[in-house]
């Protein structure tokens, strides 16, 4: 599911915000340059990013709050290392996405029907891109994850306020990590990810809102479901 543009971390610049440093390291993190369960140097960090550490120390207090990274130890020895995948919190992660676009998902099925019109025409052109992939002999997970990203972004931002918009941008990124690591061992799933995302259409086109929100919520609940396969198999990352 998801993903977020890339930044270089060679393109920031001396001096840079706190909000860019959170951002180039939450993309390091979403893409893996940041391993799961790696331990944190801020002074390391600091010198990659070319800033000093005070904005490094605000931009990883930030990526903690979100649950990005987190906190070993206490006082003195603490430590601060990047968040683990775990069947756990994946499990928790999509459930919380799902619940979020579910209320999204029922606001864009309340627009006007010509607006309705416009956002299925949208999501059918790229639910049928992602069946395509899922139907080619050697499917390309990474390009079934991007245009996945598209469709759901796409319920999202035809309706979403501020504050929603603001809160999910916040944490589905999260679910980024999993797809990276994992979604190359569940492509035999991806054509079942397709029929659930028609279902989502048809609730949309429909101006069904409680359709569209338990659409959107089968559709993540059934996702959690075919990563932790591939988690129970493969194992969990950084959990030790």
């Amino acid at each position: 599911m998801g993903r977020s543009s890339k930044h270089s971390e060679n393109s920031v610049a001396r001096g840079s915000s706190t909000e860019t440093a959170y951002k180039v390291l939450r993309e390091m993190i979403v893409q893996g340059r940041l391993a799961p369960g790696g331990w944190v140097i801020e002074s390391d960090l600091a010198n990659l990013l070319h800033m000093s550490r005070t904005p490094t120390r605000a931009a990883l207090q930030w990526l903690q709050h979100e649950g990005y990274v987190i906190e070993r130890g206490t006082g003195s020895k603490s430590r601060v290392m990047v968040a683990p995948l775990t069947l756990s919190d994946a499990r928790e992660l999509y459930a919380i996405v799902g619940s979020i676009e579910g209320i999204a998902g029922r606001n864009t099925a309340a627009l006007s029907p010509e607006k309705r019109k416009t956002v299925v025409s949208t999501l059918k052109e790229l639910n049928a891109k992602m069946l395509k992939i899922a139907k080619s002999q050697a499917a390309d997970p990474v390009a079934f994850a991007d245009t996945d990203t598209a469709f759901h972004d796409h319920v999202v931002q035809s309706s979403a306020g501020p504050r929603l918009a603001t809160i999910y941008n916040g944490i589905k990124p999260q679910t980024d990590r999993y797809w990276n690591l994992y979604s190359q061992f569940i492509t035999e799933d991806m054509k079942t990810s397709c029929a659930e995302h028609a279902a989502i259409i048809d609730a949309i086109a429909a101006g069904d809102g409680k359709g569209t929100e338990r659409a959107l919520e089968i559709n993540w609940s059934n996702g959690a479901e075919r990563l932790a396969k591939a988690i129970l198999k493969f194992g969990e990352r950084g959990n030790w």
